[in-house]
C-alpha cells in the first residue's frame, strides 16, 4: 500500500493493486487514515495470492495445512457457498489456481503456461471451522469474486467510527454510499470514454466487472468458470446494485453466469449486465438508466 494524501474531503491512495478515493464532507483526522490503512494491510496479508508471507500462499505452497482463520472467513466463505449454489458450480474460491495456469499467477507473467482446467471441488479440499482455515491438499484459494467489496465494506465501517454524516469509499469501480446519493456511469467495456448508462447508488453499494479489466493475451481475462477454467464468453459487463459492497461484488460475479439474475432478486438487488454482442439486460426495478 502506498502512502496516502490528502486533499481537502478527498483521500487517494493506491492498495491492493487498484485506486481509491475516499469522500467525506470535511478532511479525515490521521487516527483514520491510520486504522484505514491497518484494516486493508491486514485483510492483504491474510488473503492474497499475490503475496509470498500471506496466509492463502502458505496454504497453496503447502507450507501448512492450516492456518489461523481471519475473522472474515466465514462471511465471504459462506457467501461463496450461496455463489456456488446459485451458479451450478461456476464460482468457486479455489479458482487461484486455474488462474495462475492462464498466466494471471502472482508474479503476473500474463503468460499461460498449459490449457485450462477445472478448479477442484473446494467443498471436498475446503474448510473453515473452530478458528482454522484448512485444505485437504495444497490449493490457491483466491477470493476475487467478493474480496474486494469485502474491504470495501470492511473500510466503510472503520471509517463510520471515525466520520459523521456522508461518505463514499470508490475502490476503482466497487463503491459504497451512505447518507448521499449518487448517479455513476457504466463505463462501456468497449470503449471507457462512453457509458452505457447512469445508476443512481443511495445508501448502498455499486460492483462492476469486465471482461476488459485485468485481461492479457489471446482473449484471456479474469472472469473464469471454475467448472472448466476458462474465461466467459457470454457476457461483458456486469453491476450489480445491493446493501452491501460484498453481495454487489459477489452478484457482479454470478451475473456472467446462469442463475445470477435469482441470486439477486433473492436478495432484492438490483443489475445489469451486457452481453459480448452489445445486448443489454437489467433487472426489474432497475433505478437508473439504459442510454439507447
Amino acid at each position: 500500500m502506498t502512502a496516502p494524501t490528502a486533499t481537502g474531503s478527498t483521500w487517494t491512495f493506491d492498495a491492493i493493486g487498484t485506486s481509491w478515493a475516499i469522500e467525506t464532507a470535511s478532511p479525515l483526522p490521521s487516527i483514520a487514515h491510520d486504522a484505514v490503512s491497518a484494516v486493508i494491510d491486514s485483510f492483504d496479508r491474510e488473503w492474497s495470492r499475490f503475496r509470498d508471507d500471506s496466509l492463502v500462499s502458505a496454504l497453496a505452497e503447502g507450507r501448512t495445512a492450516s492456518v489461523p482463520a481471519p475473522a472474515d472467513a466465514d462471511a465471504m466463505l459462506s457467501l461463496y457457498d450461496q455463489l456456488d449454489t446459485a451458479t451450478a458450480g461456476a464460482v468457486n474460491p479455489l479458482v487461484g489456481d486455474a488462474l495462475a495456469r492462464l498466466g494471471y499467477d502472482a508474479r503476473l507473467t500474463l503468460a499461460p503456461w498449459g490449457d485450462p482446467e477445472p478448479a477442484p471441488a473446494w467443498r471436498d479440499t475446503l474448510a473453515w471451522r473452530d478458528g482454522r482455515l484448512s485444505v485437504a491438499r495444497p490449493a490457491t484459494i483466491d477470493v476475487g469474486a467478493l474480496g474486494k467489496g469485502r474491504l470495501v465494506d470492511l473500510v466503510l465501517d472503520t471509517l463510520r467510527e471515525h466520520v459523521d454524516g456522508d461518505l463514499v469509499v470508490d475502490a476503482s469501480g466497487d463503491l459504497a454510499a451512505r447518507g448521499v446519493s449518487l448517479r455513476v456511469a457504466l463505463e462501456h467495456p468497449y470503449d471507457a470514454t462512453r457509458a452505457i448508462g447512469v445508476a443512481t447508488v443511495t445508501d448502498a453499494a455499486l460492483c462492476a466487472s469486465a471482461i476488459n479489466r485485468r485481461a492479457w493475451g489471446d482473449n484471456l481475462h479474469h472472469v473464469l468458470d471454475a467448472r472448466t477454467g476458462a474465461p466467459v464468453r457470454a457476457f461483458a459487463a456486469t453491476w450489480a446494485l445491493a446493501d452491501t459492497a460484498m453481495r454487489a461484488d459477489a452478484l457482479a460475479t454470478a451475473l456472467f453466469f446462469d442463475g445470477g439474475p435469482e441470486l439477486a432478486a433473492s436478495w432484492n438487488a438490483h443489475w445489469v449486465r451486457m452481453h459480448t454482442d452489445g445486448r443489454v439486460e437489467w433487472s426489474p426495478g432497475f433505478d437508473g438508466e439504459i442510454f439507447p
